[in-house]
């Protein structure tokens, strides 16, 4: 496809024009990769520097994302995921038509430190039931969540929760059939590198870092959590 010269809009703006019709009709599927730069030059018959100023435009304006080593992506379309009394992932996500899903990192009985011991009322060295898992919308990884619940008061819900594959339904089974959202605390920085991987994430992509306290209907502490989300993926949405 070779662009044809036209008054007044300039090679480049034809070019931005092009590839965002074909990101609309779902040539360019969200979240994937572009052709490379000297492949787009190939196609409108123009030098790359050229194709590198239509595909800067199209970054400004949010339909693109340009990954410093790996190219240029299609910009996914913002989860909003809303923080608040009754915070949970899968109905978060449903809520918006999109899919649900997750994938186990690890699942292990560990020694409380001195922050999860104090969110969770117990003594430091306390066994503590630690489930992390990366959470993913329509297939692709948006969050990594730890939860951290008093061995005692819950044991074997390590089990029960790889049976269940869910928190709530896991929770159930030891008498809590309903559980709030005490605080939430809100920062971001860049990820690990650990992160980074999980989330197929670049090192320079910011992640939004939440701490948050979960309590039964009685006001006792039953989890203390955190998470990272990948900050251009989506959006927290802070309901009372």
């Amino acid at each position: 496809m070779t662009l044809q010269r036209r008054a007044g809009v300039a090679l480049w703006r034809q070019i931005a024009e092009s590839i965002e019709s074909d990101i609309k009709e779902e040539v360019f599927d969200r979240g994937k990769r572009l052709p490379t730069e000297a492949e787009l030059a190939s196609r409108f018959g123009v030098n790359r520097h050229t194709v590198r100023r239509g595909i800067a435009f199209l970054e400004q304006e949010g339909i693109v994302r340009v990954e410093q080593g790996r190219g240029t992506f299609v910009q996914e379309r913002v989860v909003d995921y809303k923080l608040g009394k009754r915070t949970r992932f899968t109905e978060n996500i449903q809520k918006q038509s999109r899919i649900p899903s997750g994938e186990l990192v690890r699942a292990q009985l560990i020694p409380a430190d001195a922050t999860v011991a104090k969110q969770l009322h117990l003594r430091k060295g306390a066994q503590v039931a630690l489930i992390e898992s990366v959470g993913k919308v329509d297939g692709r990884p948006i969050s990594i969540a730890a939860h951290h619940f008093p061995a005692k008061r819950f044991p074997d819900i390590i089990e029960a929760y790889k049976r269940e594959q869910s928190v709530t339904k896991a929770l159930a089974q030891y008498g809590v059939t309903d559980y709030t959202r005490k605080e939430t605390r809100i920062t971001a920085r860049l990820p690990t590198t650990t992160e980074s991987r999980l989330l197929e994430l670049p090192r320079s992509q910011p992640v939004l870092v939440t701490e948050s306290v979960n309590i039964d209907p009685e006001g006792r502490v039953i989890e203390y959590g955190w998470g990272r989300m990948a900050a251009e993926r989506a959006q927290l949405v802070v309901q009372p």
